[in-house]
């Protein structure tokens, strides 16, 4: 048995399968990880460089691509290295950093989702007030909630685990994640469980929020082709990113707590770091496709580009 003063280092189970194909693997994350950072980078400068995007709903969107490179980065680096490294170890203070990124970036992209989703209320269903009411003080109140609400839920979540006295090192996941390193404690952890649904429920009521949201906002565009045209493209990728990310967490979540090691390793893998893969990828190409001026903006930077190396 070990007690929390002689763990150092944690051991992560989740490659153990993946030795004899490791490059493979390490090839696929590389380039997963890269055309993250390009799809998410280019939106980003577009919208930072373009004038004419600097309007609420693109400003949040910008958030929402920053946040996705803060999250990834909590997982790629560390994974690039584990599947080049014949020992998936990390070390006490890394394996709760890493549990602080990945933690604090799924509460940020719930509150940013319920953000942008209460401005697209607003947009449609009070136009004559959306200027009134989305002020730059309300629009930089909303990014600071979007990411100190989230640092200290997770500080808090961090500090409860931190107290434990662990019996174990053994992880059986690709990565740090707080109720693997609850489940090593010696001791009673009825306190992490209470805080642990607290902080399930209140970013279930985001969830709620923004349900309600697109109800209002649904019936406002029912009432003619062309508000309902305007949904189609300024709140579906929304909508799209809201379900993916959910469905994404539900998976890890379920996965974490209840899941079984009669399925296939690869599997479980997959589970376990689909919301750090799919949401990061999608998300700039669902709303680059989908708003109209995104797209023209980024083919406007790009002529300019081909137009200057001519």
């Amino acid at each position: 048995m070990q007690n929390s003063s002689s763990v150092t280092v944690f051991t992560l189970h989740g490659l153990n399968e993946t030795a004899s194909h490791k490059y493979i693997f390490f090839a696929f994350t590389l380039l997963a990880y890269l055309l993250i950072w390009l799809f998410n980078l280019t939106l980003i400068i577009t919208i930072i460089i373009e004038k004419t995007l600097h309007e609420p709903m693109y400003i949040f969107l910008c958030n929402l691509c920053v946040n996705g490179l803060y999250g990834t980065a909590g997982l790629y680096p560390k994974l690039l290295s584990d599947f080049l490294s014949d020992s998936h170890v990390i070390s006490y203070s890394g394996c709760f950093l890493q549990i602080y990124v990945i933690y604090s970036y799924v509460m940020s992209e719930f509150t940013i989702l319920t953000v942008m989703a209460y401005d697209r209320y607003v947009a449609i269903c009070k136009p004559l007030q959306y200027h009134c009411i989305m002020t730059s003080l309300t629009i930089s109140r909303f990014l600071l909630i979007s990411w100190i609400l989230p640092l200290c839920e997770s500080t808090i979540a961090i500090l409860l685990s931190i107290r434990l006295p662990l019996c174990g090192s053994d992880i059986n996941k690709l990565y740090c994640e707080n109720w693997s390193v609850i489940k090593l404690s010696c001791v009673d952890t009825t306190i992490n469980s209470i805080c642990s649904y607290f902080l399930v429920l209140l970013h279930v009521s985001e969830a709620f929020l923004i349900v309600y949201s697109y109800i209002h906002i649904v019936r406002a565009c029912a009432k003619s082709s062309e508000e309902m045209s305007k949904f189609m493209q300024t709140c579906l990728p929304n909508l799209i990113s809201l379900i993916g990310f959910t469905i994404s967490i539900v998976f890890d979540v379920m996965y974490s707590r209840y899941g079984s090691r009669n399925f296939p390793q690869a599997l479980l893998n997959f589970l376990a770091v689909e919301f750090l893969v799919i949401p990061p990828l999608l998300n700039p190409l669902i709303y680059g496709l989908k708003l109209s001026q995104i797209r023209r903006r980024i083919m406007r930077v790009f002529s300019r580009k081909e137009h200057v190396l001519r």
